[in-house]
């Protein structure tokens, strides 16, 4: 039985991995925050810790070692110096969750592969990622850190909706309101169910030849924006949802909080290459297209009236963003 830690286990992708782990027969122990089990499945272990104090953190696991560490919560090199003060020397794969938003942007080629440089001037997120993978593979070549890291790009699940506004585009379809697309539309967009990444995560657990290696682990359905949306809004019984098309740079003009992820990623056509893993992990596939997520999250989502909330200022900001594109058009 391997042992697997969980640094998160209630995200969106880490709980998926979870599960997974969990009907793989894996030992699965969560570390959080002191919030209880969350959902989670039975048979984890819950460790209550504040991650980012790494004495608490110690005394919390006491002299615990596990076989893999798995790395959901680091998100720059301090907190991957923090994490390894704590891990180096008890585990014998430190996982780190880095992601495919590192890569080059725009991209030179497609498909992007663990290849293609990791170079995003856009977005500070991204280049915090690129920052931690070069801290952890410097410990590799220098120490043998069993450092594996995996580069996630757009995954959701029954409560993540990929779009702009979340849960503010589809109220606004269902009001007959424009919803803003970024750019024509047409470019391509690589979407990943959490359960279908969390095939590709569990299976590069414990496995000897990941160590040292980066792995893309994302599907390979990559519609264009125009087919997510559409399909989000015959989920939502809207049949003819009010698209308006708006340069990434002037939706980024009206709100600046939405540039770095638009022009350092979604305005871009994405498509990977998934052949490292999946040689690998070979049941690792696309199993649930996003026609089909985008029922999963209307079906969850009409069932939990609580979870439908519109964010007011976005709200605005797209009213605005649609009143200056129909008086240009």
């Amino acid at each position: 039985m391997t042992s697997i830690l969980y640094l998160g286990g209630t995200g969106t992708i880490s709980a998926a991995c979870v599960r997974r782990s969990i009907e793989r027969g894996h030992d699965v122990t969560v570390v959080n925050r002191g919030s209880g089990r969350r959902g989670l499945p039975d048979d984890v272990t819950v460790v209550s810790a504040d991650i980012h104090d790494a004495a608490a953190l110690q005394t919390a696991l006491g002299g615990r070692e596990f076989d893999a560490v798995a790395d959901f919560l680091s998100f720059s090199p301090a907190d991957i110096e923090r994490n390894l003060g704590v891990f180096e020397g008890r585990t014998g794969q430190y996982v780190f969750i880095s992601s495919a938003s590192a890569y080059q942007k725009p991209p030179a080629q497609l498909p992007i592969t663990e290849q293609t440089p990791l170079e995003n001037p856009f977005w500070k997120y991204s280049r915090d990622k690129i920052a931690c993978e070069d801290l952890l593979f410097g410990a590799h070549r220098d120490r043998g850190l069993p450092v594996t890291v995996v580069r996630p790009s757009h995954t959701y699940d029954a409560q993540s909706i990929p779009t702009m506004g979340g849960w503010t585009d589809v109220a606004r379809m269902r009001a007959g309101r424009p919803v803003i697309v970024h750019g024509d539309g047409t470019t391509q967009w690589t979407i990943t169910h959490s359960d279908d990444f969390a095939v590709a995560f569990a299976g590069l657990i414990g496995r000897s030849e990941a160590i040292g290696e980066s792995y893309t682990i994302t599907g390979s359905h990559a519609p264009t924006w125009n087919q997510i949306y559409g399909w989000l809004a015959d989920a939502a019984g809207v049949p003819s949802p009010q698209l308006v098309h708006v340069a990434s740079d002037t939706i980024a003009a009206f709100a600046a909080e939405l540039g770095p992820t638009l022009l350092g990623d979604k305005a871009h056509s994405i498509v990977f290459d998934t052949s490292k893993v999946q040689a690998l992990v070979p049941e690792f596939r696309t199993t649930i297209t996003f026609d089909e997520g985008a029922r999963r999250i209307l079906s969850y989502f009409d069932g939990h009236p609580d979870a439908q909330r519109v964010d007011a200022e976005r709200d605005a900001q797209f009213d605005r963003i649609a009143a200056h594109a129909l008086s240009a058009g």
